[in-house]
Formats: structure tokens, sequence, C-alpha cells
């Protein structure tokens, strides 16, 4: 057996086993109702359906026929070896926390398949991962393929060629000194129509695909994460939500002048007391007049809202229902104007005694946007800001977070390729013992194995963008798993290329410092991490056909 006919095999045999898996916890859990019963267990199972998902993606790139690059095909024997055996030694250890009976684990995989997967995961075949990767100087250069090919590709060019003259130069210093991202690169990026990629040109966007939104932000976050590849996230989530419901007219009025950059966004849907469970927000919104204008006033406090002072405009979630009762279908969406405030606070009246107030909370990354903790005091919105229909914000601010989780898979992508390109180049650099680090064995198989886990991160982010673009079912689903997937390789791989460098890696000169700091807050946000595994992933995987 070839190793390319081992690992379809091994991945034919993950899938089997993982049905049996889904079948057991279907029952345990009543068909996802009782999740909450199975926590730990339908974490586990969510895990190894997004690696899964991930081998597939690889597997499928890697045999697309417009693939050139040498060594695709090994990544992805590689990596449906590494896959199948992680699920196979996770049902052996925890089996009974799925259901499984014994005889179930010992079926899983076939027999004298673990030998022959183990072997293929020789070594050397990871340092020859890496030797293929430094011969292009570890950046990236994997073919895209689809309709839009040549315009995705040209986009990936224009992209890199920003990030590496505007971005990477000041990058660093907007790290060290927590500072604002510059209105140049804003500017810059608005002429480029990075911010009107997913708004359709009727309404004065680019109205390109999500695969070229993803492959976009990867390489505008290969320089900053914050001061790049973010800033496109808060235009996308407000923009998706207006398609999903906004009036005609409220498409007409906001959409344009988002996708010019003339308006930037900030979210403001988490409380100080309220993260993951949306549907328990307090921040309220009660029917108003002020100066012959109807309209509603916003009482209440907001947090981690990024980029919220120096936003000209915010999506803010509010409870429309007093009946705490309604849960989610008590809560609407209002878009905010307020003014600018550039530095870390924000302090705003309105003449009719209206009050905005806030402070940036200090992080030890991702830094440039700075994340407000904001309060609502009286605060009047006009009635037509209200976006669509009373009760029906959680649906539209639900869309808009489906397309940030799958842009934030573009970004912790493009963090884990800056990783890798940062190890990379210092191994070749970095002398010790008479020869360059990257020649000795332990270096060259940590860098193919970063190689190989970030690519399988790529390949997921864009399956999960092309179902997006083709109005699949499971869209949704899939931009979950990939921002699962992808925001563990950021921050795994950060850290593997932080231990290449050595002290040097701790020292906050070193850019790669800057990126342990920033992956640390990925599995975080659009939805951290155990609440993706439960609530999003493993309910749709257990409460209807995957």
């Amino acid at each position: 057996m070839t190793a390319g006919e081992l690992a379809r095999a091994a991945l034919q045999a993950m899938a089997m086993a993982l049905t049996q898996v889904r079948d057991a916890l279907v029952l345990r859990t009543d068909g996802g109702r009782d999740i909450d019963a199975h926590q730990v267990a339908v974490r586990r199972y969510a895990s190894l359906e997004a690696r899964l998902r991930a081998a597939r993606a690889l597997a499928g790139w890697a045999d697309d026929d417009t693939v050139t690059r040498p060594g695709s095909a090994e990544m992805a024997d590689l990596f449906a070896a590494d896959a199948a055996l992680a699920a196979l030694h996770t049902i052996e250890r925890h089996g009974v926390d799925f259901g499984l009976s014994l005889e179930d684990v010992a079926a899983a995989f076939p027999a004298g398949m673990r030998a022959a997967l183990a072997h293929l995961l020789d070594e050397a075949r990871f340092r020859g991962l890496a030797q293929r990767a430094a011969g292009h100087g570890f950046v990236n250069h994997g073919a895209i393929h689809g309709e839009d090919a040549d315009l995705t590709l040209a986009l990936r060019d224009a992209a890199r060629r920003f990030a590496a003259e505007r971005v990477a130069p000041i990058a660093q210093r907007i790290h060290l000194n927590d500072l604002l991202v510059p209105e140049e690169l804003i500017a810059g990026m608005a002429e480029l129509g990075f911010f009107g990629m997913s708004i359709p040109a009727q309404y004065g966007g680019t109205g390109m695909s999500n695969l070229a939104m993803v492959v976009a932000t990867e390489e505008l976050s290969v320089a900053s994460l914050p001061a790049a590849g973010s800033l496109i996230t808060r235009p996308e989530v407000l923009a998706k939500a207006l398609l999903a419901g906004g009036t005609e007219a409220q498409k007409q009025r906001w959409l344009g002048p988002v996708a010019r950059g003339e308006l930037m966004v900030g979210v403001a849907v988490t409380e100080p007391d309220t993260g993951s469970d949306v549907a328990a927000l307090r921040c309220r919104a009660t029917p108003a007049v002020q100066a012959g204008v109807a309209g509603w006033l916003i009482d209440g406090a907001k947090a981690w809202s990024t980029f919220a002072g120096r936003a000209d405009v915010l999506a803010l979630l509010a409870r429309t229902d007093p009946d705490p009762a309604a849960g989610h279908r008590g809560l609407s969406l209002f878009i905010i104007e307020k003014e600018r405030c550039l530095g870390h606070e924000v302090d705003l009246h309105q003449p009719e005694g209206g009050r905005l107030t806030g402070k940036a909370d200090r992080t030890p990354g991702y830094r440039g946007m700075h994340s407000f903790t904001l309060q609502f005091e009286r605060w009047f919105v006009p009635g037509d800001r209200l976006v669509g229909e009373a009760g029906r914000g959680f649906y539209y601010q639900m869309a808009g977070f489906a397309a940030g989780r799958l842009q934030t898979a573009g970004r912790a992508t493009g963090l884990a390729q800056a990783s890798l390109l940062a190890a990379g180049q210092y191994a070749h650099q970095r002398r010790q013992f008479g020869r360059a680090i990257g020649q000795f064995q332990s270096t060259a198989y940590e860098l193919g194995w970063m190689a190989l886990r970030t690519e399988a991160a790529r390949q997921l982010s864009h399956a999960a963008a092309r179902a997006m673009d083709a109005g699949q079912s499971d869209a949704g689903l899939l931009a979950a798993m990939a921002k699962l997937f992808a925001c563990r390789v950021a921050v795994e791989v950060s850290q593997r290329a932080q231990l290449l460098h050595g002290g040097w890696g701790y020292a906050e000169e070193f850019p790669i410092a800057r990126f342990v700091a920033d992956a640390l807050v990925l599995p975080i946000f659009e939805g951290v991490e155990p609440i993706l595994e439960l609530k999003v992933i493993g309910r749709q995987l257990l409460g209807g056909d995957a």
C-alpha cells in the first residue's frame, strides 16, 4: 500500500470511527439537547471532527490538478496519518465517555493500521517538508484553485505587497507603544478595497468572494494581526448583519461608506457579566422620543468592544423586550453613531443628557485597535438605526459572527504563517556549534511540523470559505471548525517558533514575542474555544446531519 493509499484509508477509518462516536453521543445527549451533561466528551468529539475536516481539505487541495507545488501530496498524507492516530488515541482513552463499548473501541481502526501510520510519520518526512519550505524562504506560494483563482492570486499578491511595504515597517512600533492604527494605514486599505470585499457592488463594495476575503486577511495578518488583518473584521460583521436583515434603505445608507472606509466599525455585544451566553444580555433599549424624533434610549454596559474609540459607528446588540424569558428573541441590533475618540478613553455627551463613557483595557498583545469597556446612559438612537425588525437582532448578529469566524480563521492562519516565516529565517541566520541551527535534526523537524499545521489550517479555512460562497448548508459549521482549528494552530506554531529563538524569543524587540502575545487572543474572541466546541460545533453535529 502506498503512502497515499494508506492516508486515504486512514481518513476513511477515522470518519467511520467518528460516526460511531457521533451516534453514541446523539443517544447520550438526546440529540444534542443535553450536551451540558456530557461537556467534556462533546468537546473532544468536536475537536476531532474539526481535525478530520482539515485533513480532508488538505487532501482535496493536494489532489487538485492545478496544484503543482512539490510535496503537497506528502503534506496531505502526513497530516491524515497524524489526525487518524490522534483520533484513535482519543477514542481508546475516552471511549467510555463517548458511550462506546470495549468492542466498539477495539474495532475503531483496522488491525495493523496503527503501526503503518506510525511508520508513515517518520520524522525524516517532516524534515523534508522543512527543506522544501526553506527552498522558497518559508513564504506561502501554494496554489489556489477554482473559477476565480487568477483574481484571488492577484489579490494575494497585492495584499502581500501592501502588508510588506506599509504594515510591517510600523507593526512592531505599534505593538511596543500600544499605539492606535494610523489613519494613513486605514486610508491605504480603503483605497485597495479591503473593507468592501464582501459587500455587493450595488452597495458600493467590490463584491468579491469569501475565499478572496480570507486570502487577503491572511496576508495582512502576516504583517500584523491587530493593525491590519483585524481591521477588516468589524466592517465584515456589520456588513453581513445588514445584508441578512437590514432594510433596503439601511443597506443603501451604511454599506457604501463602510466599504470605502469612511465609517470604521466597532462591535458592542459582549457585556462585563455576559460573554458566550448572548441570549442573557442585559443592556436595554427602551422606546423614547427626543426633539420630535422617535427612537430608543440605550442603557447598560458593554465589554471588549474593540476599536470602539476610533470607530464612527458601533453595531450594538440590546434587549428591546424587557421580559428575560424572551431570551435571544428579545434582542435587537442597532447602529450607534458616535464621535471618534483617539485615546484610551471615551467620554461623549448628547444635548438631551445622553452619555457614553469608557476606557481601553490594557492587554499583553493585540495592540493597535484598543478594546473598550463602555457604559451607555440614556444614549438616544433614532428609530431608523434599528437594523431590520425589533427582536431579530440575535439572528442578524449571528450571520455577522459566522463571517467573523471565517475571517478569524484567516487571521489565525496569517499569524501562524508569520511565526513560521520568523522561525525559518532565524534558524537560517542563527549559528551554534559551528553551523546554522536549521541544519540540526530537531530544528528541521520543528519547522516541518509548523509548516504542515499551517497549511492544514489554510486549506480548512479555504474550504469553509468556498462552502460559504456556494451557500452550502454546513458553511457556518465549517467556518466554526476552521476558526477552532486555525486558532489552535496559531497558538501552537507561534509558541514553538518562539522556542526556536531561544532567549531572544522572549525579548520584545523580536517580532516572535509579539506573535505569541497576539496569538493568545485568537481562541478567545469570535467564540471562546470551549463554547465554540460545545455550543456551536458540538450542538450542530449532534442535533442534525453533519
